[in-house]
């Protein structure tokens, strides 16, 4: 894929991520929340570098993701400090093993989850005005 396709399947990916998150949450899988508002996050930042025209983009951390987009638009720093928070959701709300004792759904509140779609949906929107500025 090429052109607009390639970066709108991953936002609207991320779109769904972030939704799909809520319902999570709602029904009190945190855990499962803040892995997808990572997720959502991830690709939300990918489908930017898509946009502006990169073949491939490599890695799931957003603070590794925000320094490629840094390289493009340096405003990308003012959301990295936020976003490369989500990064700590990757692994271990997934496995047992990311966690010194317990499981991850034990592990993670309402809080959490609360947090993470937030973050989650600031990078988006974020994403979006950057995106909105290159078509103007």
């Amino acid at each position: 894929m090429s052109g607009r396709a390639e970066p709108a399947r991953w936002l609207a990916q991320a779109r769904h991520d972030l939704e799909a998150a809520g319902h999570a949450a709602g029904g009190e899988f945190h855990a499962l929340a803040c892995f997808l508002s990572q997720q959502a996050g991830e690709k939300a930042v990918a489908g930017y570098l898509f946009a502006r025209g990169a073949d491939h983009v490599w890695g799931h951390a957003l603070a590794d993701l925000c320094e490629d987009a840094m390289q493009l638009d340096k405003s990308f720093d003012v959301i990295k400090s936020v976003a490369m928070l989500l990064d700590k959701y990757h692994h271990p709300t997934r496995y047992p093993t990311g966690l010194p004792g317990g499981v991850p759904h034990d592990a993670y509140d309402q809080a959490d989850s609360a947090r993470a779609i937030e973050i989650a949906r600031d990078v988006l929107q974020f994403v979006d005005t950057r995106l909105s500025s290159l078509d103007q």
